[in-house]
C-alpha cells in the first residue's frame, strides 16, 4: 500500500469516526476541515509538496509527485517585493514594525518581504508564522533561515497585536458550509458514509438537510441552487479585527463581491479541488491527497471587519493592486524569462482579475498605495 493510499485510509476512518459521532451526518464544513487539516492526516498536515511550478519532477529516468498547484510567490520572486512596498507604507502610517502572515505555504512570500524590506533599509522587529502545519513549517524554517533572528512561529494569537497582517490564498482554504436550493427548499448539504472501495477503506456521499440557513443575498427564484456561505473565514476576520490594535491587513484571495458571488446564473457553487495541477469538483473522493477550496466572499469579508471595528482601505484586482505598487517598474527591471512569468500575475485572462485583495486599517484611515487607483470598495 502506499503512503497515499495509507493516509487516505487513516484519514477516512477519521472522517467516519466522526461521522458516527455525530449521528450518521456531518456538515460539509466539518468534513472540509478534517479532510486539509486533521492532524497529521490532512492534505495541509502530512508532507506532500503541495506549493510548486510543477506537477511532477523526474528522478532517475522516473516520474516522482511534484506539486499540486503555484500561488504567485512561487510564481515570481516580484510578487513579494511588490508586496513590500505597501507594507513599507503600512509601518511608516501606522508606526509599527512587525509582520504578521497566515498560511505561509513553502516560507516563499516571507522570504521575498523580508529580502525586499532589508534592500529598501525597512527596519522589521519580527516576522511572525502562523501555520498549524508541522511539514510546512520545517520547510518554512529552511527556506527562512537566513532571517531566523527575525522570524517566529506561533500556535495560537496574543490578545493584542499590532503590525501589518498578511494573507496569500488563506481564506480561500477555511471550511465553509455548503447550501443547496432543491426543489425551492434550502438545505445544508453535509456528508454521510457511502459503500466502502474494494480495499475497504470507506466512501463518502452527499445528504442534505432542510436548514434556516440562507446566503446573505436572496436569490430569485425556485430553480435549484449550490452555494457557499463563510463562518470560518468571516470569524477569522472578527477575530483580526478584535486583536489587531494599531497596524493594517492586506488579504489576497480569489473571489468575487456578494452580488456576483450569489448572481442567479451561478448555481453550481465555488468548491474545487487541486492535484497535480489538475482541477475537480469531487471534494468527497481521494480525500487528504488534495487540496479543497471555496471562492471568497468578500463583501461578507468587509461586513466582518466592519463588525470587528476595522475600515476598509480599499478593494481591487490583483492587477491593479500591484501596479499601483510598482510592479511594472519591477518588470521593466527584469530579465524575459522572469517577465514572462511575472506577467501571469497581472494578465486579466490569468490572475490579475481573478485574484482580488482587500485591505483593512485599524484607527484613522489612510490612502494606501495599492488601491490609489481602480479602487473598487463601492462594489461590496
Amino acid at each position: 500500500m502506499t503512503t497515499q493510499t495509507s493516509l487516505t485510509s487513516a484519514l477516512s476512518e477519521r472522517i467516519t469516526q466522526a461521522i458516527h459521532q455525530a449521528g450518521g451526518w456531518i456538515g460539509f464544513d466539518t468534513f472540509m476541515d478534517l479532510a486539509l487539516y486533521a492532524p497529521g492526516l490532512g492534505y495541509y498536515a502530512h508532507g506532500s509538496t503541495k506549493f510548486g511550478t510543477l506537477p511532477y519532477t523526474v528522478q532517475d529516468g522516473a516520474k516522482v509527485a511534484g506539486s499540486d498547484f503555484v500561488t504567485a510567490p512561487e510564481i515570481t520572486p516580484l510578487y513579494g517585493w511588490t508586496l513590500a512596498k505597501q507594507v513599507a507604507q503600512a509601518f511608516e502610517v501606522t508606526g509599527t514594525h512587525e509582520i504578521w502572515e497566515f498560511g505561509a505555504g513553502s516560507g516563499a512570500l516571507a522570504l521575498q518581504v523580508l529580502q525586499a524590506l532589508q534592500a529598501m533599509g525597512v527596519a522589521v522587529s519580527r516576522y511572525t508564522l502562523v501555520d498549524i502545519s508541522d511539514s510546512l513549517r520545517a520547510r518554512q524554517q529552511t527556506t527562512l533561515a537566513a532571517f531566523a533572528d527575525q522570524v517566529r512561529w506561533v500556535n495560537s494569537l496574543p490578545d493584542d497585536m499590532q503590525g501589518v497582517v498578511l494573507g496569500n490564498e488563506v481564506l480561500d482554504a477555511m471550511p465553509v458550509k455548503l447550501l443547496a436550493r432543491v426543489g425551492g427548499v434550502w438545505h445544508e448539504r453535509g456528508v454521510v458514509l457511502g459503500a466502502a472501495d474494494a480495499a475497504g477503506t470507506p466512501g463518502f456521499v452527499w445528504q442534505d438537510r432542510a436548514t434556516e440557513l440562507r446566503p446573505s443575498l436572496a436569490i430569485p427564484g425556485e430553480h435549484d441552487y449550490l452555494t457557499e456561505i463563510h463562518p470560518q473565514g468571516e470569524s477569522f476576520v472578527r477575530t483580526l479585527g478584535h486583536k489587531l490594535s494599531a497596524g493594517a491587513i492586506f488579504l489576497i484571495d480569489y473571489g468575487f463581491p456578494e452580488s456576483e458571488y450569489y448572481h442567479p446564473q451561478r448555481h453550481m457553487g465555488t468548491v474545487m479541488c487541486h492535484q497535480a495541477h489538475q482541477v475537480d469538483d469531487d471534494p468527497l473522493s481521494r480525500v487528504g491527497q488534495k487540496d479543497i477550496t471555496a471562492h471568497v466572499n468578500f463583501t461578507g469579508v468587509a461586513m466582518a471587519g466592519n463588525e470587528a471595528d476595522l475600515g476598509v482601505l480599499g478593494y481591487c484586482n490583483q492587477a491593479r493592486f500591484l501596479m499601483n505598487c510598482g510592479f511594472l517598474t519591477q518588470l521593466e527591471a527584469a530579465d524575459l524569462p522572469t517577465r514572462v512569468m511575472a506577467q501571469k500575475l497581472i494578465m486579466e485572462h490569468e490572475m490579475g482579475e481573478f485574484f482580488k485583495v482587500i485591505g483593512f486599517y485599524k484607527g484613522e484611515p489612510w490612502q494606501a498605495l495599492g488601491f490609489d487607483v481602480g479602487d473598487k470598495t463601492h462594489t461590496l
